[in-house]
């Protein structure tokens, strides 16, 4: 069944698309190219998300992302490469970008940036026909074998930090939409394009220290792709002695206007809630890991096991300066 819900997603194309990892909080270059360089140290992460666990084809998700900035005295220009690889049943999709943050000085101590970002890749779609398992043998509509195609992308971020909040904007998937463009086409007959859609995030956070070295970290993002509900994700951090971080998520749909599929069907797709658990350590000054737990609150919570996502942090290179301004964004 996870292969029919993954064509009819694609079909469609009335959902939200694109990969969404839980942990996106500790390193937002994946929502946002202006993020490149943000920490002002070469950063490498490692991110591997099972999702839906207990259902046969369920998401499988890997990512590999570095980033830093090659000026360390101005700090002016950032670069990013992340790559990602990600399983759904019979379909799969490898994406590689690299990303550049123009990171503008904003005052006198160094504290606040104001950064402009562009990224650009190439994803690999592919569907193994040998996978599926049609109720008739014959059938046209798909594929005999595997298939694949590449599909470029370009995006672009603005994203600004100061020691006590920060607050970013970003649009993915400014190549899409396209008539045009089809992902597949593995005959003459196949008339149905498998599109990308474009969406939009806006992130924002900010730091409130307590007493006894406790610090709580809100933070938001909205995903918004015009077609599906409007994505929003919640989440609160607690920060014990700047090296464990330990809280949680709210992500949900939320209805911002009438959409098509309302309209023809009548139903709302908003209360599509699930709840997660985060934590994340340092084990050494610079080596970081972090775990989390998404539980789903709806009707496909009770055939599931909820998700589970492993990240690994690692800061490498030399450090030319001491950070002006510890970094919890």
């Amino acid at each position: 069944m996870i292969w029919v819900m993954a064509l009819g997603g694609w079909t469609s194309a009335r959902g939200q698309q694109n990969i969404q990892f839980t942990q996106y909080i500790f390193n937002s270059m994946s929502v946002n190219p202006a993020y490149a360089g943000y920490k002002e140290e070469w950063f490498l992460q490692l991110g591997l998300r099972s999702q839906w666990v207990g259902l046969d084809g369920a998401p499988q998700t890997g990512l590999l992302s570095v980033d830093g900035i090659v000026d360390p005295v101005n700090k002016r220009h950032g670069l990013g490469l992340q790559v990602t690889a990600d399983r759904l049943g019979p379909q799969s999709a490898t994406s590689a970008y690299a990303n550049y943050a123009f990171r503008l000085r904003l005052n006198t101590e160094d504290t606040h940036r104001l950064s402009f970002g562009v990224g650009a890749g190439v994803t690999q779609y592919s569907l193994d026909g040998t996978k599926l398992d049609p109720y008739s043998s014959g059938d046209h509509i798909l594929p005999p074998s595997r298939v694949s195609n590449y599909v470029p992308d370009v995006r672009f971020g603005i994203y600004y930090y100061a020691p006590r909040w920060y607050a970013g904007a970003s649009v993915m998937d400014l190549l899409s939409g396209d008539q045009s463009n089809n992902i597949f086409r593995w005959d003459n007959t196949t008339t149905d394009n498998i599109r990308r859609r474009r969406h939009i995030y806006f992130i924002g956070g900010a730091l409130v220290d307590f007493d006894s070295g406790l610090k709580l970290r809100p933070s938001v993002l909205v995903k918004e792709d015009f077609r599906g509900p409007t994505s929003l994700d919640v989440n609160m951090m607690f920060i014990f002695a700047d090296r464990f971080w330990i809280g949680g998520g709210w992500r949900t749909g939320v209805t911002v206007f009438e959409r098509d599929y309302q309209r023809v069907t009548g139903n709302s797709l908003s209360n599509r809630n699930s709840f997660s658990a985060v934590v994340q350590l340092y084990a050494t000054e610079r080596l970081r890991i972090g775990y989390s737990y998404d539980h789903i609150v709806s009707r496909l919570g009770s055939v599931q096991n909820g998700s589970h996502e492993v990240t690994l942090g690692l800061t490498f290179g030399q450090r030319y300066n001491r950070l002006l301004s510890p970094r919890f964004f």
